[in-house]
Parts: structure tokens; sequence; C-alpha cells
């Protein structure tokens, strides 16, 4: 009996050694049932997702909650990103971030829109002190929306620590549903070193997926010899959605022993970036698919590992039977397991890899300089994981620099030198990124510097100069002149740029500077009369809306109000 005593109390000390987070500290944000549109840790572009998504029921204005007493410590207004979002700091040290939202609570919002209209910009970014903006835990503080990059209306929800990196916020209790098992969707297989090869081939091999429909899956038996890796496409569901959702932890063993770790707990945000070392970027780029690598490749940074051996990769021996096997979990256990047979086969008949030679080469620890004509690619040291051999080429005023199906994680210079350039309106030319089938130019952020124009780009591809000599549209979407808007709440206009893009804005009521929120996704302006800048009857707009390349348009009416 004794013994049983001393065993319970040695695995309950174990337990509550690894729950180092507070579980009953934060309350819920939201007051219906939580449902989750996205996870922590969720494979985005270009970086992991820092909190979850809060599904809103399709709706905008629900009451979001303080999720603990604290102050309010920053707020951030873009027109990207998180869109509205507030930051609670709390007295155990760490912080809540509430994101996308529509509007802030009447004290909030006061508080922004003064210092709003005293900046005379919608964008705004405010460090409130330890006094100014008091919560209680329960509070309502804002309402939730879908500003910014959202895609949909929710709330998204973080928890931060004192080293502002966030945390799982289903680490501290967050009570989201879930009694479903993960779910596995590809498999590959990558021989490494120049000796490795994989079905006789020295090419990553997909292989064929079996479902056991029991959460398990397997694929047909494969032959390989050499150091070899592995790579997952996998999803999580929760309860109550059909969203395809990160999962929590990722886990592979070899013949039992277990050599590879990756869990979705915490990271910094100065790793963030590094997601496009964890993936195939190739295949994402090429085929959309996220396949998370489950080997650890030299130059990668991320802090996500753990329990490695030979950074996961394996080695498989001629004449021998090998068993590989993954288990991909979410937080509450949920797991699924993938089982590969390895028959070790070396063979001498196998099939290479693609000469993917070409004149230029990029050592990654080296400054690069490639030049052609009028066109110069400026690389820093470091901007690549790898050395590689880089498709360069200028013709006419176009610029190959390979696909973009390797990732950078810095940023490089293209500098186009229009000494003795043609046109009629050089000031209105600007560096434009090719995409898609059709090659659209997409405004490249353009810097110009005498005759020189440059952009910064962590993006290969094909680029080219592209000239913008029409001013933006704007166009009044609920009103019209010498109307009569007394039961109105809001002014929307329109307003679009088909070249550049839109740089910025400014709308004034009888000659006072007006707060207007600009939607990207929609392309409109709005203005609250709240906001009660002027209480004449008859009164004249006007706004400026001027582009990339400095082409603008101006809109003026007048209309009446009571």
């Amino acid at each position: 009996m004794r013994i049983l005593v001393i065993l319970f109390l040695l695995f309950t000390s174990l337990g509550n050694a690894q729950n180092i987070y507070p579980t009953d500290y934060f309350s819920s944000p939201l007051d219906i049932t939580l449902v989750a549109a996205g996870t922590f840790g969720e494979l985005r572009s270009n970086h992991f997702h820092s909190g979850m998504d809060l599904k809103t029921q399709q709706r905008q204005g629900l009451n979001v909650y303080g999720t603990a007493d604290g102050y309010v410590s920053r707020i951030k207004v873009s027109h990207f990103g998180y869109g509205k979002a507030l930051y609670i700091t709390h007295p155990n040290g760490y912080t809540t971030v509430y994101g996308h939202l529509q509007s802030f609570s009447k004290e909030i919002e006061a508080y922004v829109k003064k210092h709003q209209y005293e900046e005379e910009s919608f964008e705004i970014q405010l460090f409130p002190n330890s006094e100014e903006l008091l919560v209680e835990k329960g509070q309502i503080v804002a309402y939730s929306g879908n500003t910014g990059g959202s895609g949909g209306p929710h709330l998204h929800y973080e928890i931060r620590d004192n080293e502002e990196r966030p945390i799982n916020p289903l680490l501290f209790g967050l009570d989201i549903k879930d009694s479903t098992k993960p779910i596995i969707t590809e498999v590959y297989a990558y021989p490494i070193g120049p000796d490795a090869h994989v079905n006789k081939s020295k090419i990553k091999q997909k292989l064929r997926l079996i479902d056991n429909k029991d959460g398990s899956y397997s694929v047909e038996n494969l032959e390989a010899y050499g150091k070899i890796g592995f790579a997952i496409a996998t999803i999580d569901r929760q309860d109550l959605a059909a969203n395809k959702n990160g999962v929590y932890n990722i886990q592979t063993r070899y013949n039992g022993d277990l050599c590879f770790e990756l869990d979705f707990k915490r990271f910094s945000f100065s790793e963030t970036k590094h997601l496009n070392r964890l993936i195939d970027y190739d295949l994402y780029k090429t085929k959309k698919q996220r396949l998370q690598k489950l080997f650890i490749e030299a130059n990668n940074p991320l802090s996500m590992y753990n329990n490695n051996s030979n950074d996961g990769y394996i080695e498989v021996e001629d004449s021998t039977s090998s068993v590989y096997k993954v288990r991909v979990s979410d937080i509450e256990n949920n797991d699924a397991w993938l089982q590969i047979n390895i028959k070790g086969l070396k063979s001498n008949d196998i099939l290479p890899l693609e000469d993917n030679t070409t004149p230029h080469y990029i050592y990654q620890s080296q400054d690069e300089v490639l030049s052609e004509g009028r066109v110069k690619v400026n690389i820093p040291s470091n901007t690549f994981y790898d050395d590689f051999f880089i498709d360069f080429k200028v013709e006419k005023d176009t610029l190959t620099l390979h696909k973009d199906v390797i990732p950078a994680k810095r940023y490089f210079d293209i500098s186009y030198d229009l000494s003795g350039y043609k046109t009629e309106d050089a000031n209105k030319v600007y560096i434009a990124r090719l995409v898609g089938w059709n090659d659209y130019p997409l405004y490249s952020n353009t810097k110009r510097k005498g005759s020189v124009l440059t952009t910064s780009t962590k993006t290969l591809g094909k680029y080219a100069l592209a000239t913008d000599t029409i001013a933006p549209t704007i166009t009044p979407k609920n009103f019209s002149k010498g109307k009569w808007l007394s039961k109105y709440r809001f002014l929307k206009i329109k307003i679009e740029d088909k070249g550049s893009g839109i740089s910025n804005y400014r709308a004034t009521l009888n000659g006072k500077w007006i707060l207007t929120e600009y939607d990207y996704k929609t392309k409109t302006l709005t203005y609250d009369f709240n906001d009660a800048v002027s209480t004449e009857t008859k009164n004249n707009l006007k706004l400026i809306v001027t582009d990339n390349v400095g082409n603008n348009s101006t809109f003026e009416t007048m209309f009446y109000r009571k």
C-alpha cells in the first residue's frame, strides 16, 4: 500500500511539473461556445500562427472580454495584419492580445480616436501607461470584427510571456472541444547525400499513403539506402468545425527509438519567418502543399525541436529491414500513427537528380552581386539557407531571378538604373514583380534615388519595370451630391487604383481632417458621423487619394445634415 501511495505522489508531482502554465487564471474572451477556426503554431504564409482564431458565428460585434485583471499596454490600428488590436498586460507577467476587432469599448475607443485626430492618422500605435486604461477580468474591452488581414469574422486571441513570446492558449485551459484524431494527407521520402536513394531514385519520392480507417496509416513498402528524411502533410480538426487546423506535436521513431520531435507550445517572433525552413518550400510554391519536414537541415534556428537524434534523419543499411513510425497528436492526446516498413537495398542503377547547373552560383555565407545591363541584384550574406545555382538573366527590362521555389530569410535588393531611359513618364515608373500565368505586374515597394530605382524583397521570380500614369478612382457608395444625410450613421466611399496601388488618402469636412477607416478587402473608406467633426447643416467633403507613384485624384462634394 505504501508503495502505491509513493508511486501516486510521484506521478502526480511529475504531472504538475510538466504543467507550468496556470490553467484557471484566464477566462474565456467570448461568452459563446468556443470553436477554433485556426490553432496555435498553424502553418501560414511565411509565419507560424501565434494564437487561436475563435469563430464568432459568422457575425461581427460580439462582446470581447478581458480574460484577467490588468491594464491596456498597447493598442495598434492598421489596415493590414491584426487590424484593430488590443494588448492587455496582467499582474502574472503574461499579456493577452485580441485582434481583428470591429471596435473597442467606449472608454478605449474614445482614447484611441482622441489620438487619431491629434495625429490625423487612422493607422496608429499607442502605449498607455499602467494607470490609464485599467481592465477587470470579465470586463468588455472590445467587439469582434473582421479588420486587417482577416479572411472572415473571428477573434484572434493570444497569450504572450514577459519576453513577448506567444504561447499556445490551450495550455492555459482555454476550452475547445476536441475528440477528433489528426489526419495525415501526404508523405514524402528524401534521399540525402551522394549515395542515398529511395525506390532506385535520388529524387524525393511521394509515397502512396494508405488510410487504415482507424487513425493509423501505412505506405507501400519501400526500398531505400543511405541517409533518408521524411516529410508529412497533416491537419487537425476540432469537434464543432470542419476547419483544417494545425497539429500540436509530431514524433518519429526508427526501430523503436525516438529520433525526432516537433511541438507547438511556444516560439518567438524572431524565428517565425523560418517556417519556410520547416516546410518543403518548393512543393508549397508549386503545388500549394505544406509538407512538414521531419528532419532538421543546416541553418535551421527553430526552437520547436526536441529529442532529436541525427537531426531526425535515419541511416538505412543494405540488406536490412526496419520500421519508421510517425505519431501526430493534438493537445488532447488524440493521435494518428503512420508506419513505414523499409527494405534496405543498395542499388547501382538509380535515377539521378536533374542537372540544375547555371552560370551563377550563390554561396549563402558570402555577399553576391549579379548584374547585367541596367539591372543589378545585391544579395547580402546569409540571405539564403543553402548554396545553390541561381538562374539569372535579363531580357530588355524583365529580370528572371530563378523561380520562387527557394526561401530567403533576409531581404535582398533589385536595382534598375534609368539613366537614358526614354519615356515621357520616367517619374511614373516602378519595379513590379510579375505574378501568375499572365505575368501580372504587382507593385514592389520602390524607392528612387536619382536615376536608380530599388526594391527590397525576399522573393525570387520575375521582375520588370512598369509604368502607372492613371490616377486612382473615387466613387461615393451610399450618397450623392446635395443629398440630405441626417439619418445616416456612416459615409462610405470606394477608392481604387489598378496600377501601382493606393499609397495614402486624406479626407476633410469643411476644411477639418476626418477619420476615415480603409478596408482594403472591399476598397471602402468609411466615416462615422458620431465623431461629430462638423455641426454645420451644409457640409463640404474633400478627399485626396494618392497612388504609389504620386498620381492623385481629388473628389469634392456637398451634402446636408441636421
